[in-house]
């Protein structure tokens, strides 16, 4: 174990169709530039954006823009592209946020809020739970969830908390756990970015740890280091030592062994920091192809309703990706102006860039066989939804565009879309994306707390 220290349905059915006629101009084409920062009106399945480092817009005045929750309309579903169904599996589960499935073909679901993990049996082909069961509570806010040995006969389930992490003991067609808990890694602070995630190495060798910043952009960090608690406590007293002895972007004080991506053996020894700079890689995926490890990234705020992007990214070990002095390349935030003028050259660039504050919460990649062939090798992206823009963006599920060979093209392609009612309003907020053994792909949003099945029906309805 490693240890740190009431909605009217005429507005909705107005919201919709003014939604549908937006985003009908924009169907069929890839939007670039300035015309990838629209709004939830432009959003409909099929709809691409490619967003390059140089569409980057300059700083400027921050804007808040909450959305207001209301119950899921009467009638209403989520879109999806032309041949697929999205049904309801449960809304009675709350605050649903990451899902993974077993090996078995359970569904893991983690509650943050109530501190639980639950376990739903599905029939495959079928949207009816047999089964939703408690696996396990009491927990810190749990979120990642990961199954060892890699294989179809785990012996533990991970579960990554705000505050560590920790594995259950666990064998197929477990709907509770049948043992205590055992502490893998311990000490981890929960402040601001809390959501912890877990994924393990193609060979299993190595577990990844990610762990978000504790603050937007490390203010409260002193200008210089002082001392280090990482590997043990000693006294550093410049940021020339401190570049030295660290890895390339590693942040200190308060935010020491934050916004990076971690790595352990099984059992929560032998810490290595992979990458740093990721201020706040909610979710992580093995990409099949290359066994490459992807996060998705929520960046900073109060630069600006458009600046700087959100992005997916394969995770390069030794890669320091900005954070908090730098963003997409060397955009320096005029935060932390001077700070790090040693660092400007030295940032690496997400792979896919995400239109600002789309605020990317879970990744998945599509192994499976019920959805077309050219969905295979693509990787989905839950987009929890702006609070700090005018002009509502996220709120959706897209899909990332992949070459034969695993590479991204840059692209992303709107996919499950309608989780907004009006500008002001929202019923949804998309978080967790898994692949079921049949193909069919789940997804949770935690407004709500609902959850639902994407499947390919060919020539059947929406």
């Amino acid at each position: 174990m490693y240890s740190f220290s009431g909605v009217s349905l005429r507005v909705i059915a107005a919201a919709l169709s003014l939604s549908a006629l937006a985003s009908d101009r924009a169907f069929g084409q890839v939007l670039t530039g300035a015309a990838a920062f629209g709004t939830w009106h432009d959003d409909k399945p099929g709809v691409r954006r490619l967003i390059r480092p140089q569409d980057l817009p300059p700083v400027s005045k921050a804007t808040d823009g909450p959305a207001q929750i209301v119950p899921l309309p009467a009638g209403v579903r989520p879109q999806v592209p032309a041949g697929f169904l999205a049904e309801l599996v449960t809304s009675d589960l709350h605050n649903t946020r990451a899902i993974r499935v077993a090996p078995n073909g359970d569904l893991f679901v983690a509650s943050s809020m109530s501190n639980t993990v639950h376990v739903m049996r599905i029939p495959a082909g079928s949207a009816k739970p047999q089964t939703i069961s408690v696996f396990a509570n009491g927990l810190t806010q749990p979120f990642g969830i990961a199954f060892y040995p890699l294989g179809p006969n785990p012996q533990w389930v991970y579960v990554a908390n705000s505050d560590g992490l920790e594995r259950f003991p666990y064998k197929n067609g477990d709907l509770k756990a049948t043992g205590k808990p055992e502490r893998v890694i311990e000490g981890i602070l929960p402040r601001h970015h809390w959501s912890r995630d877990v994924v393990f190495s193609a060979d299993g060798s190595r577990l990844y740890f990610s762990v978000g910043s504790g603050s937007n952009v490390a203010l409260d960090m002193f200008p210089a280091p002082q001392l280090t608690m990482y590997p043990v406590p000693r006294i550093i007293s410049t940021v020339a030592e401190w570049a030295s002895t660290k890895p390339l972007g590693s942040a200190w004080d308060t935010e020491e062994l934050r916004a990076n991506v971690l790595s352990f053996d099984p059992n929560g020894k032998n810490l290595k920091i992979v990458a740093t700079g990721l201020r706040n890689c909610a979710s992580m995926a093995l990409q099949p192809i290359t066994g490459q490890v992807w996060c998705v990234v929520n960046e900073r705020d109060e630069l600006g309703d458009n600046t700087p992007f959100d992005y997916s990214t394969h995770v390069t070990e030794g890669a320091f990706y900005g954070w908090p002095w730098y963003y997409i390349g060397g955009n320096e935030d005029p935060r932390q102006a001077g700070m790090r003028p040693d660092l400007k050259d030295k940032v690496t660039i997400g792979d896919v860039l995400f239109q600002a504050h789309s605020a990317p919460l879970g990744i998945a990649f599509y192994q499976g066989d019920n959805f077309p062939a050219e969905y295979k090798g693509s990787a989905f992206v839950a987009m929890h939804g702006s609070w700090n823009r005018p002009n509502r963006t996220g709120y959706k599920v897209v899909r990332l565009i992949f070459d034969g060979s695993g590479k991204p093209t840059g692209e992303y392609e709107d996919f499950m879309t309608g989780f907004v009612v009006s500008d002001t309003q929202v019923w949804g907020t998309p978080v967790g994306v898994a692949v079921a053994k049949d193909g069919s792909l789940f997804v949770t949003e935690d407004a709500n707390g609902t959850i639902w099945r994407v499947s390919y029906h060919g020539s059947a309805p929406r």
